[in-house]
């Protein structure tokens, strides 16, 4: 069940240590332990933090602590010890960013090292390991590179990264390191510098040996460090001539280089340093590196804020059509649409009854209602698919990135609008289409059926592919070249526009919660319990729409017969005569019933049934029980409920 939470919902305490943050931050190691430079960078932005920051050992990460921290907003820097079997879920249901300081798609997280190791070129992006890298970083909401040829490299292999928000940061130095560097140039300033340094690690990539060559090669005399904390190693750069540093392999920003220029040194370099040629590190003006350096914290809090406050646009769209004539609530539909969507599409079939006239009046006065007339002749033998055709023609007209999708007689409560937004915020990145909960009423303002799905394609991300119409494998047409559906479809499914393929969906509804449903619908009261106990827990948690289709008995009997009956006949092609075996209302055909009979009949449908599905005839001596809700009606339906009750 989508909830607070999308992972397994067993109402444990949140981890403790993660209950009070804001951000939680992943990594390998952190300074306090390792103080390679993406520690330094890792902690000069947490330190730097606007937000409660709780700092997680990569391989500390569990499912628990993700259930923990659903609601907070994760940044995730080297996570190499961090189990690779926890990336889908974290992709699919967490807010967060990746700090990418190496080549993680690669097994070597370098792809010269990898050819180096191998004898053969790095063609991890083709694998597994790159398949799931590239996954985990196109369900981020934004990327954060060290350096452009890093952030170029990346997009050559996964092109559809480009799509993301990618910032190239460099490494990051804490207000410490700025003030340590100050006070060793001011310090040191008058002093003779002499000596060339020279890093020495055991990683092959920092090309220790081929900086130590050039050194004997040009006769320099130098210094190897090693073992030294980071304000001595800034003590020795500071009084040095010069920095070497010839890494074997792309290192993305190397922050020791950096350091060395601030500090005054000449600097010898390679292709592999891979932000030697940007703008802000090769200009003249030291204080043009000083000044982007400075701001790289205040860059990043900054993007982040925006990740952590950014709330996707929602248009609202709907169709109608002689919605006064037909008794349906459309205004409340439209109310509340209005109440949480950044815009409403109606899209008129034609009305002659007075409705769309209302709704061009009404689109004066509101800005976010887009108003549009799509005439069709409902009197044509298959005008039953215009259905799906003037919802596909709203969805067209929506320019917002979610889509909410409600017909004329549906109500979102106003309770629920804060929900919609939270939603969208964490919509699955995998998943364009999902489904939420429907309460719909039966003859009154208590009855709730259980006797049809509680649940509903609803929320949808804008994406152009997809439509509404007839599945693929639902599609017919007549010996005039009509379109027709089988049964199997209502008309309206929501499909690719290209393949007619019917759009996957997540789901709320499990196959547990329906066998519940069947149970209780045997009249097991034990199941009757237990279902409406989930489905008000489901109410309370999600987003809900309210569907008074059948809250009006009467009104919907005569609608099946003036319109449903011919609605079916036309989308599915069959002839049905009016006979006493084809009314599934009445044990006589419709030109026999009366007005009376009717009315009749929708009381005793309303106190004697709890729902019931015309495929077949009606029989009251197969109750069907129904469920309630303490939750009230929500306040744009009342006037229409008062005037249909």
């Amino acid at each position: 069940m989508f909830g607070n939470s999308p992972f397994n919902t067993n109402n444990q305490d949140p981890v403790s240590q993660v209950k009070n943050a804001d951000v939680i931050f992943v990594a390998d190691y952190f300074a306090d332990e390792l103080t390679g430079g993406a520690e330094l960078t890792s902690q000069a932005l947490i330190t730097s933090s606007p937000f409660n920051v709780y700092k997680v050992k990569s391989r500390n990460v569990s499912m628990q602590l993700l259930e923990a921290g659903f609601s907070k907003y994760w940044i995730f820097g080297n996570y190499t010890e961090m189990d690779r079997d926890l990336i889908p879920s974290i992709a699919a249901n967490l807010n967060y960013s990746i700090l990418e300081y190496d080549y993680k798609y690669c097994k070597y997280r370098s792809p010269e090292k990898h050819l180096a190791a191998e004898g053969t070129e790095c063609n991890c992006q083709d694998d597994t390991h790159g398949k799931i890298t590239s996954a985990f970083f196109y369900g981020a909401n934004s990327l954060w590179w060290m350096s452009e040829k890093q952030y170029i490299h990346y997009v050559n292999l996964f092109p559809f990264l480009e799509e993301k928000e990618n910032v190239v940061l460099s490494s990051v130095f804490s207000e410490d390191t700025f003030l340590k560097i100050s006070e060793l140039n001011e310090k040191n300033k008058d002093k003779e510098r002499s000596g060339w340094i020279v890093l020495k690690s055991s990683s092959w990539i920092k090309g220790t040996q081929a900086a130590l060559d050039w050194c004997k090669e040009n006769d320099k005399k130098h210094e190897i460090v090693s073992g030294l904390t980071h304000h001595q190693l800034l003590e020795r750069l500071s009084l040095a001539e010069g920095f070497v540093y010839l890494p074997l392999g792309g290192d993305t920003c190397p922050r020791m280089v950096i350091e060395a220029k601030l500090l005054g040194c000449k600097l010898q370099l390679n292709e592999n340093v891979q932000h030697a040629s940007e703008e802000w590190f090769s200009s003249d003006n030291i204080f043009d590196t000083q000044a982007y350096m400075y701001a790289t914290r205040q860059r990043f809090w900054n993007g982040i804020k925006h990740n952590m406050e950014y709330t996707p646009s929602l248009s609202g769209y709907t169709t109608t059509f002689n919605c006064i004539k037909n008794g349906y609530p459309w205004k409340a539909t439209v109310n509340s649409l209005l109440g949480f969507c950044d815009e409403v599409v109606i899209v008129d079939g034609g009305s002659e009854d007075g409705t769309w006239k209302e709704i061009l009046e009404w689109s004066k006065n509101e800005p976010r209602l887009v108003v549009h007339q799509e005439k069709r002749d409902w009197e044509s033998k298959r005008f039953a698919v215009f259905d799906g055709a003037q919802k596909a023609v709203a969805r067209s007209l929506c320019t917002k990135d979610f889509c909410w999708q409600m017909d004329a007689d549906e109500v979102v409560h106003e309770d629920d609008y804060g929900k919609v937004k939270e939603i969208m915020r964490h919509f699955p990145s995998q998943v364009k289409l999902m489904s939420l909960p429907v309460i719909e009423y039966w003859g009154c303002e208590e009855k709730i059926r259980m006797d049809v799905n509680p649940w509903k394609w609803r929320l949808s991300k804008n994406d152009p592919s997809i439509t509404h119409g007839i599945p693929g494998q639902f599609r017919k047409t007549d010996a005039e070249g009509n379109l027709y559906a089988s049964p199997g479809t209502d008309g309206c499914d929501y499909i690719h526009k290209d393949t007619y393929e019917v759009i996957a969906h997540a789901n709320f509804y499990t196959n547990e919660v329906h066998q519940v449903r069947i149970k209780a619908l045997t009249g097991q009261l034990s199941g009757l319990a237990e279902y409406q106990g989930w489905l008000r827990r489901v109410a309370d948690a999600l987003p809900s729409v309210y569907h008074y289709s059948w809250f009006n008995l009467e009104r919907k009997i005569r609608t099946y017969r003036d319109y449903w009956s011919k609605h079916w006949q036309s989308l599915y092609d069959i002839t049905q005569e009016d006979s006493v075996e084809n009314n599934m209302f009445f044990d006589k055909k419709w030109e026999d019933v009366t007005d009376e009979d009717i009315s009749n009949l929708a009381v005793k449908l309303r106190d004697e049934m709890g729902g019931w599905v015309f495929h077949e005839k009606v029989d009251f001596n197969r109750a069907t029980p129904h469920a309630t809700l303490e939750r009230k009606h929500p306040v744009t339906v009342l006037d229409w409920i008062k005037e249909n009750v």
